[in-house]
């Protein structure tokens, strides 16, 4: 079980909920998802962590927004910390990042396209930090068994694990459900990041989706039960500097959240009723 302030997760503990834009595109945008999704899941008491990027350092178009300084996004994931009492996940991109980020991120996410690089692993689990991997398009669930091996080594089992789909063929990806149990063996926490999974990779000089899958593939993969969920949200995807085609827009959230909530609490109640 990972405990982050009074947020425990796994261990049959009740779903968590990582949420927020792809990016923080603005201090506008960013404070007003975390106001709207903090009043949410205060209402279906439902435990939050907010999460942003303050930088996408991989993007399909050299045109793509990457990002405002990352000093300045730091600042605001800061103050959503604050004014919200909740805790910060952000992804890092490469060891000398780490220093700046781990006095505000909560918990230190390895993205997909970098959850093998044993450097940044290790230096990432050296900071004490919870680390969240996310498993890589390319990898099978029981090659995670080495990642966590890696971070093992520097001493650190605040581990979670994130699927976000796997390449199936040229740009499309596919979620084994098989997976979330094969990973969930291992003794840590699985999260199922159902928006970055209904994504159509390198389409043209972006990155496409199919949002009106997000809802199939989260609550499917409650019912195989994970431990948490995690989602791009955004006002207006459309409008969105990032991941625009695949991000949930805010005013479905809650409806999601109060079906998810529901089974979670049948698949949560089935796991203590004795054989």
């Amino acid at each position: 079980m990972i405990h982050i302030n009074k947020i425990q997760i796994g261990d049959n503990s009740p779903i968590v909920l990582i949420a927020g834009p792809c990016v923080v595109e603005s201090e506008k945008v960013t404070l007003q998802t975390a106001e709207e999704i903090k009043k949410i899941t205060d209402e279906l008491n439902i435990p939050f962590i907010f999460k942003s990027s303050y930088k996408k350092a991989n993007r399909t178009s050299i045109k793509s927004f990457v990002g405002m300084h990352i000093d300045k996004a730091l600042r605001i994931l800061e103050r959503v910390k604050k004014d919200f009492n909740v805790p910060i996940l952000t992804d890092i991109h490469s060891e000398h990042e780490i220093e700046r980020v781990e006095s505000v991120a909560d918990i230190i996410q390895i993205p997909a396209f970098l959850c093998r690089q044993t450097e940044l692993l290790i230096t990432a689990a050296k900071s004490g930090k919870v680390i969240n991997v996310k498993k890589g398009q390319f990898l099978a669930p029981d090659d995670m068994k080495h990642i966590i091996e890696k971070i093992e080594f520097a001493k650190n089992k605040k581990i979670m694990l994130t699927e976000r789909g796997s390449s199936f063929g040229y740009h499309n990806l596919v979620v084994d459900m098989r997976g979330l149990v094969i990973m969930r063996d291992f003794g840590y926490p699985v999260i199922m990041d159902a928006t970055h999974s209904v994504q159509l990779p390198s389409s043209g000089t972006t990155t496409g989706g199919e949002p009106r899958f997000i809802s199939t593939l989260a609550k499917a993969a409650v019912a195989a039960g994970v431990d948490g969920l995690f989602l791009e949200v955004h006002p207006d995807p459309s409008k969105a500097l990032s991941d625009a085609a695949s991000q949930l827009p805010l005013n479905q959230l809650k409806s999601l959240l109060i079906t998810i909530k529901r089974i979670d609490e049948i698949v949560k109640n089935e796991k203590q009723i004795p054989n």
